[in-house]
């Protein structure tokens, strides 16, 4: 059985704390080491996804910053992270899951919509977000999820009614459910079933969505 072992949070926990070229080229080989286990444990993870999804894209991300336009110069990430893309056209939503010490969490839903989908969307809410609410006030859903969650605006979007019930809802710039998970939950050995349990949780919410972004406002399929 494949593991997140406490060796993989600690090489992250010196990096933080030397987080420059030298000590890591003084340390890369064992990095590297720890790095391809996380890797491995990623790739099982797909492999399940994959039998319950069907996932378009894995992409493991690196460990260096782009600091080109960043005032922050640190050169590495303290995390190791990957993403998993749904089959698109008509299966939409990614899966994301960062692995770090005391800030590892599972991410999923709509992190930067383009405008087309997220006018789409939001004229599905502006019509009926019944739908939507049902699901994020679902018990199982509040438990694992607490609530919607992403950046939002401070008033409506323009040509949006800013005293529209579902305001709420047609204010948000992004759509997201995130899972926390303590280090003591990482090592355990369930920690694998947990993840996939967890991104078969959102479902429910990547289809609905799914299902909008795949028609018109009429209800008439765009594929």
């Amino acid at each position: 059985m494949m593991l997140i072992k406490q060796s993989n949070l600690d090489i992250l926990v010196q990096l933080q704390a030397n987080n420059n070229r030298e000590w890591f080229a003084d340390n890369k080989k064992q990095f590297v080491a720890e790095e391809n286990h996380v890797k491995a444990f990623f790739k099982t993870v797909y492999n399940d996804l994959n039998a319950i999804d069907s996932i378009e894209k894995i992409k493991l991300y690196r460990i260096y910053r782009d600091v080109r336009f960043s005032k922050n110069k640190v050169p590495y990430k303290s995390n190791f992270s990957v993403g998993y893309s749904r089959t698109k056209p008509l299966l939409r939503g990614g899966y994301y899951l960062q692995i770090a010490n005391n800030n590892t969490f599972i991410g999923g839903g709509f992190w930067e919509p383009n405008k087309s989908d997220l006018l789409r969307i939001r004229k599905e809410l502006e019509l009926d977000a019944s739908e939507l609410r049902e699901l994020i006030n679902e018990f199982d859903f509040i438990k694992m999820f607490e609530s919607l969650k992403g950046e939002e605006l401070k008033s409506a979007p323009r040509d949006f009614d800013k005293n529209h019930p579902n305001i709420d809802l047609i204010r948000k710039k992004q759509f997201l459910v995130i899972r926390n998970f303590t280090n003591e939950e990482v090592l355990s050995p369930n920690f694998k079933n947990e993840v996939v349990a967890t991104f078969k949780a959102m479902r429910p919410f990547f289809n609905f969505m799914s299902d909008v972004l795949g028609t018109d406002l009429n209800g008439v399929s765009l594929y």
